[in-house]
């Protein structure tokens, strides 16, 4: 499979030269160990737990599996042995050198739990999702051919492969390894029903009691069954931006998957017309804008500092970003070639309810133009999903 340069491969080479430890997570296929092992492979070793032997010797004698294999050392799915990580611990604190281990894992609640706890103040975390727009050599235009076959590295590298029948496997194998293995979910079957749910209702508001209603369960197992995915890094969940402007504001978040490849398998989208004219079109580009700003600043090591805002009364804005506190800059997302101003409404209406403690920003409208950006009216300017995230550089 070819490899292609991720954007958070400056970010990895500086905390390996700053932290102890450093910790890649993300949701299983996005590329975790392919990255360690090119980066690193000439300074550090490298051990797999998918490895039978491997694993036994990290659970059974901790010690022993250091002394065969000691550091540098990229670890390799350290949440099959979660053990390791008070050895690790003691390990660091001896030797006290920067960057001798680098650990993956995909993430869930024990073990991030433990990992944060015993490894703190040693670790620095990051976050890897499936490839941006601008890694794989695929044009930031072609929405459409990221919408069908998703950013996961194997659809996009390998050629002819059938999209469809990986997405199936991918699922069934997160199901019962990621999820059942660690979770030991009594209804496995209402879970897989309800993530093909949540799939058609992404971009929207969480509603638990709907979610609840529609499949027959308790609220409290599709609060738990959330919490699963976005630990698991499937889902994100946009949180409403937190300072009150005037009016009440809605308080649930609303449901983003982190590949919208995986969305359209889910719904069943199998031809572009699907995308640009169903019912789910706009939910879609939505879902794809968001996704992709996430990574831009994951890639970068930083929390992202995305929110919506929504009120009882109505007004609604797509996405609020907060580069620094009390400094918003209101964004709308629509799936056209020909924005126009009266797109800017909702934008104009923030504005509006604008008070000394906050600064609003000029709003800006990402959307299906091919030009990187240009100037709709006083209140904010269209732009392109790559003119959006090269504005988010500066």
């Amino acid at each position: 499979m070819v490899y292609y340069p991720r954007n958070i491969e400056p970010a990895l080479r500086r905390a390996v030269r700053q932290f102890r430890i450093v910790v890649l997570t993300g949701a299983r296929q996005t590329g975790k160990s392919t990255l360690l092992q090119h980066l690193f492979r000439k300074s550090h070793a490298y051990v797999s737990l998918d490895n039978p032997k491997d694993l036994r010797l990290a659970q059974q004698d901790p010690e022993l599996f250091f002394e065969t294999h000691p550091g540098p050392l990229i670890l390799d799915e350290i949440q099959y042995a979660p053990k390791l990580l008070t050895y690790l611990k003691l390990k660091v604190d001896k030797h006290q050198k920067r960057g001798e281990f680098l650990i993956t894992g995909s993430q869930q609640f024990t073990m991030m739990k433990n990992l944060q706890e015993t490894l703190a103040g040693r670790a620095v975390l990051f976050q890897l999702l499936p490839l941006a727009v601008s890694e794989g050599k695929i044009s930031t235009q072609n929405y459409l051919f990221r919408a069908l076959s998703g950013s996961y590295p194997e659809p996009v590298t390998i050629r002819g492969l059938d999209t469809e029948r990986w997405f199936a496997s991918y699922l069934a194998t997160y199901i019962e390894k990621d999820v059942q293995l660690h979770y030991r979910l009594e209804k496995i079957t209402h879970f897989r029903d309800f993530i093909f749910l949540l799939a058609s209702r992404a971009s929207q508001v969480l509603n638990c009691q709907s979610l609840s209603n529609d499949l027959g369960v308790s609220v409290s197992a599709v609060k738990l069954w959330i919490k699963i995915l976005e630990a698991s890094q499937i889902i994100y969940l946009l949180r409403p931006y937190h300072v009150n402007l005037g009016s009440r504001i809605t308080k649930s978040p609303k449901v983003y998957f982190t590949d919208i490849g995986l969305v359209n398998f889910l719904v069943g989208n199998k031809d572009r017309g699907a995308l640009l004219r169903g019912s789910q079109a706009g939910a879609l580009f939505e879902n794809f804008v968001i996704q992709e700003t996430l990574k831009h600043f994951l890639n970068q090591g930083k929390t992202p500092p995305l929110y919506y805002y929504r009120t009882n009364n109505g007004l609604e804005v797509d996405l609020i970003l907060e580069p620094k506190a009390h400094v918003i800059i209101p964004c709308e997302i629509k799936l056209t070639k020909t924005p126009h101003q009266g797109m800017l409404r909702s934008i104009e209406r923030l504005r509006s309810l604008s008070k000394k403690s906050v600064s609003i920003m000029q709003g800006q409208l990402v959307s299906l133009i091919n030009d990187d950006f240009y100037p709709l009216n006083r209140s904010g300017s269209a732009f392109s999903l790559k003119g959006f995230l090269d504005k988010l550089k500066i």
